[in-house]
């Protein structure tokens, strides 16, 4: 029993280390965007959907980000024939684990997927493509602070730019003896095609597509729900009403 309450009381020590123990940022709210959407649906296209595949998601579902059916195969049907084929990957899955390490994640619920108790799913993808570093020592090249050791190279380098992450050894405040290597900042080694201004704004739109993606029909439903809600509202005034009529010279 004792050996069980110990775990428990490390359980959440244990998550943040899977996720890094890096704090994520909010990521803005987007999901009646549809120019964010759109915009995030063609970066998806352009960076992810070379290696990672969304399955459960087709084309045609686009539209219900206000694009046509000519716009999709004009500006993002690059991997497919038909509108409704589903966002498949042409890498074969036994060259992507030789260059990874691992096989690519289908993405289509990835935002579902990385839903914890630190924040919701869009605020770990928002915060993971915002914090990719260089660092000479791993494989590929790169490092990421919300996934440490990640196998994934930093795909969307061009547009961030080269960035190191700067540390420093502090007192840790709980052991005056013991040093903490902490986190201070990045540090711009290569300008990137966007500033950071422009680029959160880009893994915002992106981010805010992952999410949609994971569940295309959420709006749709919670503008659903609003009307229930609001008609139980009025036919709860209306019963009322009608139960009082009906007993009134009932005493």
């Amino acid at each position: 029993m004792k050996k069980l309450l110990a775990l428990l009381a490390l359980l959440p020590s244990l998550v943040l280390a899977a996720g890094g123990g890096h704090p994520l940022d909010k990521a803005p709210e987007q999901s009646n965007d549809l120019a964010a959407l759109q915009r995030g649906a063609k970066l998806f296209v352009n960076y992810c959907l070379n290696c990672h595949s969304a399955n459960s998601m087709r084309y045609n579902r686009l539209q219900d980000i206000g694009l046509t059916d000519e716009q999709i195969k004009a500006n993002l049907l690059f991997a497919a024939e038909k509108v409704g084929d589903t966002m498949s990957v042409a890498i074969d899955p036994k060259d992507a684990k030789a260059w990874f390490g691992a096989t690519p994640p289908d993405l289509s619920v990835i935002t579902r997927s990385r839903s914890s108790h630190a924040g919701t799913g869009s605020d770990y993808l928002y915060t993971y493509l915002r914090t990719y570093y260089r660092d000479p020592s791993k494989a590929t090249g790169w490092n990421n602070l919300a996934f440490p050791n990640v196998g994934m190279p930093h795909v969307l380098w061009e547009l961030q730019g080269v960035r190191t992450a700067k540390y420093e050894d502090k007192k840790d405040p709980h052991d005056p003896e013991k040093t903490i290597h902490t986190f201070v900042g990045f540090e711009q080694v290569k300008p990137g095609k966007m500033d950071q201004k422009e680029y959160d704004q880009a893994m915002a739109d992106l981010t805010s597509f992952l999410t949609f993606m994971a569940e295309p029909g959420r709006n749709d439903r919670v503008r659903l729900g609003v009307i229930v809600l609001m008609f139980f509202g009025v036919f709860t005034i209306f019963a009322w009403r009608l139960n009082a009529a009906f007993w009134k010279d009932i005493k």
